[in-house]
């Protein structure tokens, strides 16, 4: 399938090395962004890559996206813009006959969501979106495990994603703080599209948010020192009931000054033991998994008075070997899916259908935080198939 790709930021490039390096089922055509120099970078890296023996096209370099879609060489858009610009973006694709796959969120309103959808399914068109991570090697190793039973029924998981916000490295931070942007929009993505491919449909949110601080300094290049205005909810905390009964506890902020490497914390609870999760912004392990009958009996003793303690609260968990391909950054296997199914026309696995529901979850808690009540979910699942083993790495079933 050949794509093009509009909005040429930092994500990008791991995108476009993915494309032209990994997956056969994606021909990069074209690139476009706003400051044409982006795009031209792009295509400079993609020559590069070629001279290294990469046998892929020059891509074209269109001047804005109605040059994309007026392209009849361009079968699917990549859309890659900043989330507010993503609805707007992916509309007019759709209206141009082009199948879309956007950055997450792919709307961040319910009603932009539904008219999506309707408009993929009027035309004939296949809209997805990400996160992809849930398709890598991490997530489906865990998926796996819980369906072969090895943790039991699901009793309910924990999940928190603790930071201090990206101004201090993001080039451009301001649009996180915007309203609709914050941490649950812009990491909670990655949290709930796990949640639900690991537990199923989600069916009620209560939550507590606020916003800690009225205002941040951007520590970072090119706009060092300048002041962004909060509008968004930067702490979010409460619980999701799932319809099989599991309850999750999920924290997202960007208010706490925190290790970055300890930042993504992941378990799920059953009856028979407790997996600890990769992150879910990764596409790898590792994946931990605790069995109480695996493990050497215990003292007789509260574990507060102890006075031999282990260096890691994981130091009885098992490794799991990982079971599935792509455990290294893969971003674009959601679009490489996508395009395989097109040409086959099997179900895809990053369907809009999903990140629907994804979305009514994450709006729930700001809705929930706002009326202190209990928000009943209106949107069900679009359940996907697990991944497969494939024979040769960027070749899909």
């Amino acid at each position: 399938m050949r794509a093009a790709i509009i909005g040429m930021g930092d994500i990008s490039r791991m995108y476009l090395k993915n494309l032209i390096r990994v997956f056969r089922d994606v021909e990069v055509v074209g690139v476009c962004n706003r400051t044409r120099t982006r795009a031209e970078q792009a295509a400079a890296y993609v020559r590069e890559q070629q001279s290294l023996g990469c046998a892929c096209p020059d891509p074209r370099i269109y001047g804005d996206m109605w040059e994309v879609f007026a392209d009849p060489q361009v079968e699917v858009v990549l859309n890659l813009t900043r989330p507010a610009e993503h609805y707007a973006i992916t509309k007019e694709a759709l209206l141009h006959g082009k199948h879309v796959y956007s950055e997450k969120p792919f709307a961040l309103t319910m009603e932009e969501a539904d008219e999506l959808i309707a408009l993929a399914q009027e035309r004939g068109l296949c809209l997805g979106s990400a996160p992809d991570t849930v398709l890598g090697a991490g997530i489906q190793t865990c998926r796996r495990l819980i369906e072969t039973d090895m943790i039991g029924e699901i009793v309910g998981a924990s999940c928190a994603m603790i930071c201090h916000g990206h101004e201090n490295w993001h080039p451009s931070p301001a649009f996180l703080y915007q309203k609709g942007a914050g941490p649950m929009m812009d990491m909670g993505p990655y949290y709930i599209t796990a949640l639900v491919e690991l537990l199923g449909e989600a069916r009620a949110v209560s939550a507590m948010t606020k916003r800690s601080f009225a205002e941040r300094v951007i520590g970072s290049t090119p706009h060092f020192g300048e002041k962004i205005r909060v509008e968004a909810d930067t702490w979010l905390s409460g619980n999701i009931l799932f319809a099989n009964g599991a309850i999750a506890q999920v924290l997202t902020t960007f208010d706490v000054h925190y290790d970055r490497y300890a930042q993504a914390r992941f378990e799920i609870y059953g009856t028979k033991g407790t997996l600890v999760v990769p992150d879910p912004n990764t596409f790898g392990g590792p994946v931990l998994l605790y069995r109480p009958e695996d493990q050497k009996a215990e003292p007789a003793v509260d574990p507060a008075l102890e006075k031999v303690r282990p260096e890691s609260a994981y130091s009885s968990y098992k490794e799991i070997p990982l079971l599935f391909d792509y455990r290294e950054n893969s971003r674009g296997l959601g679009l490489a899916d996508m395009c395989r199914a097109i040409e086959t026309g099997r179900p895809f696995r990053t369907d809009a259908r999903r990140q629907r529901h994804v979305l009514e979850i994450m709006m729930a808690f700001s809705k929930s935080g706002e009326s202190g009540q209990q928000i009943a979910l209106q949107t069900r699942d679009y359940p996907v198939k697990a991944m497969k083993n494939g024979l040769l790495h960027g070749v899909l079933d």
